[in-house]
């Protein structure tokens, strides 16, 4: 009998889940990829369709984070070790700290 962690890959591969799993997982991995800095303020909160959604604490933040999107799509990917992403969607926070 094999293990679920041995076979949920190839299931989701064979549904045509995996790219949207990967995604998640890029969602609960966003801290340590983003690094402490960007991780206080920004948040990952959703993944559909290979864009990944951050939200951010202020429109500061998010012009700052306009020019770093190719490097952190390129960090996320490289993480993840395959070509999830494709780009970045940022939203601003409106409740305050996103964290």
């Amino acid at each position: 009998m094999k293990a679920i962690g041995a076979i949920l890959p190839g299931v989701l591969r064979e549904l045509k889940l995996d790219a949207a799993a990967a995604g998640w997982r890029a969602v609960a991995e966003w801290p340590s990829i983003a690094g402490e800095r960007l991780a206080r303020r920004t948040r990952a909160t959703g993944f559909r369709e290979g864009v990944l959604t951050i939200e951010v604490e202020g429109s500061a933040w998010m012009h700052e984070l306009g020019y770093l999107e190719r490097d952190l799509v390129r960090r996320v990917n490289q993480h993840l070790g395959d070509e999830v992403v494709r780009r970045l969607r940022f939203e601003r926070n409106r409740g305050g700290n996103p964290r």
